[in-house]
């Protein structure tokens, strides 16, 4: 046992939480925000918004009969004490590692995880299934939906706060976790709306004293819900927006009041039908620095707990998103048409660089990714450029409206995607690994891959000249080390690659960054006596039909290396035009099989797709059959 933890060591499981006093509760929530700081200052994940969920955490599991009664965590940056508490404290340790649990909710992991999610805005639809299922078995089990106000955002949030408030019979409690942050600070009308209502003077002070009298008399409680909309409409002089939606609303109540949040649990328990319960909390909540830079402190890396100083990575290249972020800027400066368009992702993806320099030309629409691109599309429409920047696995929300408001009506939006690739610690949920398949296939868009810095800001350049639909997709992290600051802007003609290498035993194909693990291996294979060509494709579409005739008459091995899924990718695409050419080659390509891949560092997860430099190397130096 820790000698400074008096409960933490104690508890295995929610029935174990359960023998605690609610005065022993409060002590042991200290330790656990302790545990998570001390663990996350060595092994960095998502600290803030989960240090802000303790209290919450303890609580639910507290009134609740977990795992019988579901809790759905959304997105899961709010997890780490949910975890913890349900047996995987030593467990907590292995964190995002290879081999180790998730940073993330999973089914597979704990059935304490009733559903799993990485991706904002889905809690309160799959809540309502689970609901409506036990409604429907005739099961009196309690389904709790945890969700962001930054998630909050998102519109399947408000579709499934539709669905639900139609299902007067289902019981199902909605926690909005309140803390006026996503990632960055929240955005748009909902955000001032819910100030409103946490800040209104005679509103909370009607609600405490309401509270007072009902929390301990749950059948008094339910018979006042009946005159509940006339009293707050009357108080905040407009309607409620959740009981518009025939939702019953409570709060807000603080999410640091434990003894607060355990009698308001209890008392809702026990109410049917759809209800939200308003929960004020901070980011970051026990740990200054945190409290104090709630975005930084979202997701830190390694620290000293003590002092609060992080601990920076030495040295090491530009990352791509500082790349994409100056370099829009230039852009905006170079051309008024120029605006920036992401769905709550400004400083992740450096378009804070552009709210800072020209704030009105930069739009933070909220986490909503479909409307992210339809928005685009409409500032396109009526003569603007818009480069809308989403992450490769959130784009994913968005495929629709890219096909049917960007391409079908040719539209020159510029759709830049970060975290493209295998992106790391994060996992199987974030992984940008299907964007070259899926917009590879849509007629009219123009799909390019950089293979360093140089290339991705000539690629930006390019997209702003076409005036086509176009799509550029780069990883997480540091790029190759090359310099692109102030050089002159380069135009790439839409499919046209580029020869990086001579050769004669056999061709390299490579498409994005992968490409300068694929140039070291070459020169090790050609430091081995094999003679390799390596060929930068630089767009996956259109491929460069010129570039492959040449590969096609001069060679009869070829590898094609790519950073996303091999069904339907890049090694097909070449493959299948070989093959209609009628050229006589073996081609062998890797990338990332027909599985799920799991959390690791991007290295560990190159080699066991079998993609790194060193896979890359063995491939190159086999001997083919024909050879």
């Amino acid at each position: 046992m820790r000698t400074d933890c008096k409960y933490l060591d104690r508890i295995d499981s929610p029935r174990d939480l359960k023998q605690l006093s609610e005065e022993e509760l409060r002590v042991y929530c200290d330790e656990l925000r302790r545990y998570i700081i001390e663990e996350c200052s060595v092994n960095p994940g998502h600290l803030a918004s989960s240090l802000g969920a303790v209290e919450l955490a303890a609580a639910l599991h507290y009134v609740f009969d977990t795992p019988a009664d579901r809790i759905v965590w959304d997105v899961g940056h709010q997890t780490y004490a949910h975890k913890i508490i349900t047996g995987r404290r030593e467990a907590f340790r292995t964190k995002r590692r290879l081999g180790g649990i998730s940073g993330f909710p999973r089914m597979a992991e704990s059935e304490y995880d009733a559903f799993g999610g990485g991706h904002a805005s889905v809690s309160i639809s799959a809540a309502f299934g689970m609901a409506k299922a036990a409604e429907l078995r005739g099961d009196r089990n309690r389904v709790v939906a945890v969700i962001g106000d930054g998630s909050m955002t998102g519109g399947l949030a408000f579709e499934g706060l539709n669905n639900a408030g139609a299902s007067k019979n289902t019981d199902l409690l909605v926690i909005l976790n309140d803390n006026n942050m996503a990632i960055d600070q929240a955005t748009g009308a909902l955000k001032n709306y819910l100030l409103k209502i946490s800040t209104s003077v005679r509103y909370n002070r009607f609600k405490r004293r309401l509270w007072g009298v009902l929390a301990h008399t749950p059948l008094l409680l339910r018979l006042c819900q009946k005159t509940g909309n006339a009293v707050k409409q009357g108080l905040l002089n407009n309607s409620n927006l959740f009981e518009s939606l025939n939702f019953r609303y409570f709060g807000p109540v603080d999410g640091h009041n434990l003894t607060d949040l355990v009698r308001t649990l209890r008392a809702l328990r026990d109410i049917e039908g759809p209800k939200l319960l308003h929960v004020m909390t901070v980011k970051g909540k026990g740990y200054l620095p945190a409290e104090h830079d709630q975005r930084t402190w979202h997701a830190p890396g390694r620290f000293n707990p003590d002092s609060g100083e992080r601990i920076a990575s030495t040295g090491g290249a530009a990352r791509y998103q500082d790349v994409f972020g100056e370099t829009l800027v230039e852009l905006a400066r170079l051309d008024e048409r120029v605006v920036g368009v992401t769905p709550a992702m400004l400083s992740g993806c450096s378009m804070n660089l552009l709210q800072r320099e020209i704030p009105e030309r930069c739009f933070d629409v909220g986490i909503a990714e479909g409307h992210a691109v339809t928005f685009s599309a409409g500032l396109a429409a009526a003569g603007m450029i818009p480069f809308c920047n989403i992450y490769s696995s959130f784009m994913q929300r968005a495929y629709d409206n890219v096909i049917h408001d960007v391409a079908i009506q040719e539209l020159p939006v510029v759709m830049c995607l970060d975290r493209g690739g295998l992106v790391g610690e994060d996992g199987v949920t974030h992984h940008g690994v299907f964007d070259m398949a899926i917009f590879g296939s849509v007629p009219g868009l123009v799909v390019a891959a950089p293979m360093d810095e140089p290339e991705l800001r000539d690629l930006m350049y390019t997209a702003l000249r076409s005036g086509r639909p176009f799509v550029i997709r780069y990883p997480r992290g540091g790029g190759a080390g090359r310099e692109w600051r102030g050089r002159p802007f380069e135009e790439l003609p839409a499919g046209r690659g580029r020869r990086l290498r001579e050769g004669h035993d056999v061709a390299l194909l490579t498409i994005g960054t992968p490409g300068n693990a694929a140039s070291r291996a070459a020169q090790r294979a050609a430091e081995a006596g094999v003679s390799v060509a390596h060929y930068d494709l630089r767009y996956v579409k259109p491929l460069d039909e010129a570039l492959l005739d040449e590969v096609g008459r001069t060679f009869r091995r070829v590898v094609t290396v790519e950073d996303g899924c091999l069904r339907g990718g890049v090694g097909e695409a070449v493959t299948a035009w070989f093959n209609s050419r009628g050229y006589d080659v073996a081609v062998r390509s890797l990338g990332i099989g027909d599985e799920w891949v799991a959390h690791g560092t991007p290295a560990e997860l190159q080699a066991l797709c079998g993609y790194d430099e060193q896979s890359i190397y063995r491939v190159l130096v086999e001997k083919s059959s024909e050879a």
